[in-house]
């Protein structure tokens, strides 16, 4: 319980125990998770906030700053803090903290130092390094509580000191890396000039700037390479702005393509190497990007043709630049030329290229020199492992050869090695974003070093591997390919074969609701007929049990008047339901031969082993359907019997109908009691609706009387409970005044007592005292010495 009462502290209402609580809880959880969760958990993240808020956010005094110290310790390196901070709604109120808005009210130091904690807190929460899931959940609960577009509007403000700008950059790159919502929004920021400008311009143009800080350029670079992190829309976009038929003409605005190439080809090698590693990003594993970015065409100087960008980024690495410079061009052209087969054949098209990195390799060159030839072998690696063998001169095979030959393959592996044995090579590959002390340390970048490590495995096979086992790989290839185009086509196949399945399982629900529908009418209909029943056999009991010929007699005599308009809505309800049949008879067929005709189909497969994966697939399928229709048809029998059996009590109908007819002209006596038995009986049930409708109205008469006492009742209730209402106050009066009464008895107690010590004084004083007085404490004397127990005239004694 310790951490839980020093947490009491943070509520103190002195500022002093309080802020020595804070500093506490800081060396308590620097380095200590358990203590962490536990604070985290004692409702540490409500309390720092509300402390945070009230001292005023990033105006506040070092307060401030042990609070975000404190909560920094919190969630640093604690995924189920972050997740607690997440889930408790507490990014939201972060939000206050970064509207700061583009005044220039000025920048004290500790509003300065604030801000910057509170930054880093925001990076705490969607580091690179926490989990792709929390870190995805926190960048969307900061975009869609606004804290992105707040840190946005510093981005773009006048007059933010240099730091903070920096940070918020770095804020920025980490809230929208990976995330397509925020990435998204990013690339909508436009920054307050006239013509407004996209943000990525402008930064872009911070970065390429030689004379803007060494860590506001590394922040730029970070930023687009979080903005082109698994984003092969922004990636699409930026490569398009390269392409000629996306280039202003007028020249009015500078887009991204052009501030990159600017700086690829400008004197400043850290401009160099930035804008390369930038457009190489562009094409991180985007293919398509790749060869779009083969079209690109460069004007070098006027009168001469134009040349291509891959092109003249080789034209640069002869001319002997810089190593900065040639190191930015050589990770630009390898992630190019990576899982790029078109582009390797442009690159092998110039014949100058490959006796140009052979001629790099081969040479023994001082230490500085080593980083620039391994990655030269890495790039003829390249070009060796992703070769299509289009162009013959530059064949696998023949490529193998030449390194043989000039080389040597253990001499190329050794160069090849250089690249991942460079002490900054390590440094970069331990996080993404570009941390560097100073220019000269700007070497390697992050994603490169994946691409290495992934490539430099395979090509140390790819080299030493025999034309034979070339051969044996690429027909394995084709077979692959083969194969998957029939798996492709297959799964095409039963793709549309889904869709038929489910557009007959729609008809077959809709039939099935048809016949529930067809199912409901026949029932309706066999109760009608069930009710005529029930009245004739009524009727055939009222008018007594007759001879067989009177009682057909009477049971005509009492449907006439209703058996005609009954017969004919049956017949007309029997032909409805015929049709009905005879529609769900053809559509049954149709469907039979749809399932024949994909049968048929499913037999003609090329690929056995496929056809008989879809074939048994369809076929259960089919099977399905099948035991569906049985079940149809055994309902549409079901419901043919029905109607067989209506048919035949028509049929019954009829003939009574006509033993009816011919009894009327026979007997004309038995007619004349048959009428006046229906008369009685009509009779019989005038009186019975008479009564009905007697009954009703007590009934209605009661309902009311009810109603009324129920009303009565209600009002009762209400007068019981304001009387009730009435003796509660009643009694808390009662009670008040009891108390009063015993306040005032133990009042005149204690001055009945005073009184008689008073006069006990005088006595021993000798002053006398009146009889009366006397008689009284006589009296008084009497009732104490009854009251005390013996044991006090032992006390007196």
């Amino acid at each position: 319980m310790g951490v839980s009462r020093l947490m009491d502290l943070l509520a103190d209402s002195r500022e002093v125990i309080r802020n020595d609580g804070v500093l506490l809880l800081q060396a308590l959880t620097r380095s200590n998770g358990a203590i962490q969760k536990i604070v985290a958990f004692e409702n540490a993240f409500e309390r720092l906030l509300d402390i945070i808020s009230e001292e005023g956010n990033s105006d506040g005094g070092i307060v401030v700053e042990d609070c975000l110290i404190l909560l920094q310790n919190l969630l640093k390196n604690n995924n189920s803090n972050q997740n607690f901070f997440k889930e408790g709604s507490y990014i939201q109120r972060m939000k206050p903290w970064f509207e700061v808005g583009d005044e220039n009210s000025g920048w004290s130091a500790q509003k300065v130092t604030n801000l910057h904690l509170m930054l880093q807190l925001a990076r705490v929460l969607v580091s690179p390094t926490n989990p792709p899931g929390a870190t995805s959940s926190c960048q969307k609960a900061m975009f869609q509580c606004g804290l992105l577009q707040q840190l946005c509007t510093i981005l773009m403000a006048t007059g933010v000191p240099a730091d903070i700008l920096t940070e918020t950059i770095n804020t920025v790159s980490e809230v929208i890396r990976g995330c397509q919502v925020n990435q998204d929004y990013f690339a909508s920021v436009n920054a307050p000039s006239n013509p407004p400008r996209p943000a990525i311009v402008v930064l872009l143009m911070s970065m390429v700037n030689e004379r803007q800080p060494f860590v506001l350029r590394c922040a730029v670079l970070y930023c687009f390479q979080c903005f082109l992190y698994k984003n092969q829309k922004g990636q699409g976009e930026i490569v398009s702005t390269l392409l000629p038929s996306t280039i202003d003409a007028t020249g009015n605005s500078v887009s991204a393509g052009q501030l990159l190439c600017g700086g690829l080809f400008s004197t400043d090698s850290l401009s160099n190497w930035c804008a390369a590693v930038a457009l190489a990003h562009a094409l991180q594993e985007n293919a398509t990007q790749k060869e779009q970015l083969l079209r690109v065409q460069l004007a070098t100087s006027i009168g001469n043709p134009p040349v291509s960008l891959l092109q003249q980024c080789t034209n640069i690495l002869s001319q002997g630049s810089k190593i900065q410079t040639r190191v930015g061009l050589l990770m630009l052209l390898c992630t190019w030329l990576s899982n790029c087969p078109i582009a390797v054949t442009h690159f092998l098209h110039n014949s100058a290229n490959v006796p140009f990195l052979t001629g790099q390799i081969a040479e023994n060159l001082g230490e500085e020199e080593q980083l620039a030839q391994g990655l030269c072998a890495l790039l003829l690696g390249i070009s060796i492992y992703f070769n299509d063998n289009s162009l013959e001169s530059y064949m696998k095979e023949k490529l193998k050869q030449l390194i043989e030959k000039r080389i040597g393959k253990e001499n190329f592996i050794e160069k090849l090695g250089f690249i991942s044995k460079h002490e900054l090579y390590s440094r970069a590959s331990q996080k993404p974003q570009p941390n560097f002390p100073s220019p000269e340390y700007m070497i390697f970048d992050h994603e490169f070093t994946k691409l290495v490590k992934e490539l430099e495995g395979v090509i140390t096979k790819a080299i030493y591997k025999s034309s034979e086992e070339d051969k044996k790989e690429e027909e394995v290839k084709k077979t692959l390919e083969q194969h998957d185009n029939i798996v492709t086509h297959y799964k095409n196949m039963i793709r549309e074969q889904d869709l038929q399945l489910e557009e007959l399982r729609q008809q077959v629900s809709t039939l099935k609701c048809q016949n529930e529908q067809l199912q409901t009418a026949v029932t309706q209909q066999v109760s009608q007929i069930q009710q005529h029943k029930d009245q004739y056999n009524l009727l055939k009991i009222q008018l007594g049990k007759d001879n067989q010929h009177q009682g057909s007699y009477s049971e005509g005599a009492q449907m006439n008047g209703i058996q005609p308009e009954e017969i004919g809505r049956l017949r007309e309800e029997i032909e409805e339901l015929k049709r009905n049949q005879e529609l769900l008879q053809s559509q049954l067929t149709e469907k039979d031969s749809v399932i024949e005709n994909m049968k048929s189909s499913q037999t003609s497969g090329t690929n056995e082993q496929s056809s008989a994966i879809v074939s048994a697939r369809d076929s259960e399928q089919v099977a399905e359907l099948k035991q569906e229709l049985a079940t149809l048809k055994s309902q549409l029998n079901s419901q043919s019997v029905e109607i067989t059996k209506l048919q035949t009590e028509k049929q019954e109908l009829l003939q009574k109908t006509e033993a009816f007819a011919k009894s009327v002209e026979v007997q004309g006596e038995t007619e004349t009691i048959i009428a006046t038995k229906t008369t009685d009986v009509e009779g019989r049930l005038s009186a019975l609706l008479q009564e009905t409708k007697e009954l009703k109205n007590e009934i209605k008469a009661l309902s009311e009387e009810r109603t009324a006492i129920k009303e009565q009742l209600d009002s009762s209730n209400s007068t019981i409970a304001i009387l009730q209402t009435e003796k509660d106050k009643l009694e808390l009066e009662i009670t008040d005044s009891k108390k009063e009464q015993d306040d005032l008895l133990v009042l005149l107690a204690d001055q009945d007592q005073k009184i008689l010590s008073l006069k006990n004084k005088l006595k021993d004083l000798g002053h006398p005292v009146e009889e009366e007085d006397e008689l009284e404490s006589g009296d008084q004397e009497d009732e104490d010495d009854e009251s005390e127990d013996p044991g006090k005239d032992l006390d007196h004694i």
